[in-house]
């Protein structure tokens, strides 16, 4: 295993070492996409943090096979149901809400992590209907899921709302423009939703994950050079060799902004591998009236300029 594995386990394990209690203990989650990769790791964290949790996603079997898994490994009191759902949809959103609240008695959490790539290559090349469908189910499917558990968050006035974003969300990222526009937008609607809803305790962030080597990294690989451009995969072959960031890093920031632990942070966009979310709660007061991990417009004041009219 890579250094930088033990360098993020070690961080983690001195984060929960500070942790007295479950941190969500009780409380009722949706999570998204989350029969491989991330979305499990969220899961198993959730879990292991005492939450109750309905994953959902469009593989039944792989599904039920991850649900199984999970509340096998589970030691704590928390359960596991799963539900088929395609959340592009907007009657299996709603079906997704209904199930968890029937399940569980409440539903006080939502965590959009499905996703799919894409198509790669020049904009004016790949396939448009493959570009929108990237669209309706990054951008579409937490919209969707939002807009069918919103009432009953402004009902119960709490909730929490986090949002995966992914690279290209604060970058060009050529080759790669539907997942990046459905991102950056993801992210803009975070910021949005969190004004619309800061009066009912509800907060919404989003999070940057990192480079993760999940199935996405092995599109890239499979696209080449020719198709994801010769920078991109060259990233991805060194990113395949060295190993990605760590998944559970990723999870434990979701279990973080899922808690009470940091109830005034909202709005942000936050980065699991390159911010110190461990000490969020020392920060709340300062990141509640700025503009701190938000996407900006940069002026040329912003950079020691002074252009006149």
């Amino acid at each position: 295993m890579s250094a930088s594995y033990f360098h993020h386990s070690s961080k983690l394990l001195l984060f929960f070492s500070k942790v007295r209690s479950l941190l969500l203990k009780e409380r009722s989650a949706i999570i998204t996409g989350a029969s491989r990769g991330l979305g499990k790791a969220i899961a198993r964290a959730f879990l292991a943090n005492g939450c109750n949790i309905t994953i959902c996603g469009r593989d039944e079997y792989k599904l039920l096979d991850t649900a199984a898994e999970l509340q096998a490994e589970c030691q704590t009191s928390a359960l596991v149901k799963a539900i088929r759902a395609d959340v592009s949809c907007e009657s299996d959103a709603k079906s997704i809400v209904a199930s968890a609240i029937q399940q569980f008695g409440r539903l006080d959490i939502i965590v959009n992590n499905a996703a799919i790539l894409g198509p790669i290559g020049l904009s004016e090349e790949v396939d448009w209907q493959e570009w929108l469908r990237t669209i309706q189910i990054n951008l579409g499917g937490p919209v969707l899921l939002c807009r069918a558990a919103i009432p009953h968050l402004k009902s119960k006035r709490y909730g929490r709302i986090i949002n995966l974003s992914g690279g290209g969300a604060t970058a060009p990222r050529p080759c790669f423009g539907a997942y990046a526009a459905s991102k950056a937008a993801l992210v803009r609607f975070t910021e949005t939703l969190a004004e619309e809803l800061k009066e009912f305790d509800i907060t919404v962030n989003a999070v940057a994950p990192g480079a993760l080597n999940t199935e996405m990294l092995e599109q890239v690989l499979q696209a080449g050079s020719g198709l994801a451009g010769p920078k991109a995969f060259q990233d991805a072959c060194l990113q395949k060799e060295q190993g990605g960031n760590s998944l559970e890093q990723a999870a434990a920031l979701c279990v973080l902004l899922a808690s009470d632990t940091v109830s005034a942070i909202t709005g942000k966009l936050i980065s699991a591998a390159w911010d110190p979310w461990q000490n969020l709660s020392l920060y709340e007061k300062q990141l509640g009236g700025s503009d701190i991990y938000t996407l900006r417009r940069i002026i040329p004041a912003d950079r020691g300029q002074d252009w006149q009219l």
